[in-house]
């Protein structure tokens, strides 16, 4: 059945300057703040692997990186936050909200760097968790979305795990680091995002986790069970 939305009005733009999680913290990138600890964050001993698929290089020194810090001061799409493990207040990455869409609803999460220690640990699913609760649940966003180079198969299979629904590649989209990028495109929409939303909370739990920090239940066994 088609939605009633004669009485839609565009949405405000994202609006909280920290996003707190169990796990994580978000903070509205501050140069004075994160500008150190984020270019320390980025210059891990495998950062060309890390940006293999991201659309600048990695900074080789501080004073390099500093271009990239007045960048992202000066934008407000993408707007970009900082990812802080709360756990040791390291600040462990960026992520960005991008392609803001206000007239329609839409928004996307890009720009993402999750290092250690929040790589592949229960902060980054929460740090993605974070960026989507605000969107559909504090500003009433209809879509929320995932794209990626289409071949970058470690994105593609997390876009899937958090609950993304695949929709298509789009070719010749982009040239990235002087090479041709197909995109694959993915999005959740807010219809779907009350299950995504408890499968996410579910698995956060801390009582999905063993004494070595090993989940108990995967998210998409989770977010199948809520469907069922």
């Amino acid at each position: 059945m088609e939605t009633e939305l004669s009485t839609w009005t565009p949405r405000e733009g994202p609006s909280i300057a920290t996003m707190e999680g169990r796990y994580v913290r978000l903070e509205q990138f501050d140069a004075a703040r994160h500008g150190d600890g984020l270019y320390l964050a980025s210059a891990t001993d495998d950062k060309d692997d890390r940006f293999r698929w991201l659309f600048e290089q990695p900074a080789e020194t501080r004073d390099a990186f500093q271009a990239w810090i007045d960048k992202a001061t000066a934008s407000s799409d993408p707007l970009f936050y900082t990812v802080i493990d709360k756990a040791s207040g390291k600040i462990a990455g960026r992520q960005s909200y991008m392609r803001i869409d206000r007239t329609f609803g839409v928004i996307e999460i890009g720009n993402i760097l999750w290092n250690p220690p929040v790589a592949r640990k229960p902060a980054a699913t929460e740090a993605l968790y974070l960026f989507a609760r605000h969107a559909f649940d504090d500003l009433g966003y209809r879509r929320f979305e995932w794209k990626c180079n289409a071949d970058n198969e470690p994105s593609r299979r997390a876009a899937l795990r958090f609950g993304f629904d695949f929709e298509g590649i789009f070719r010749q989209h982009m040239i990235v680091k002087g090479k041709n990028r197909d995109t694959a495109w993915f999005a959740m929409i807010d219809k779907d995002w009350p299950t995504i939303r408890r499968a996410f909370e579910e698995w956060l739990d801390p009582s999905n986790f063993d004494s070595e920090g090993r989940q108990l239940k995967r998210l998409e066994d989770i977010r199948t069970s809520i469907s069922s």
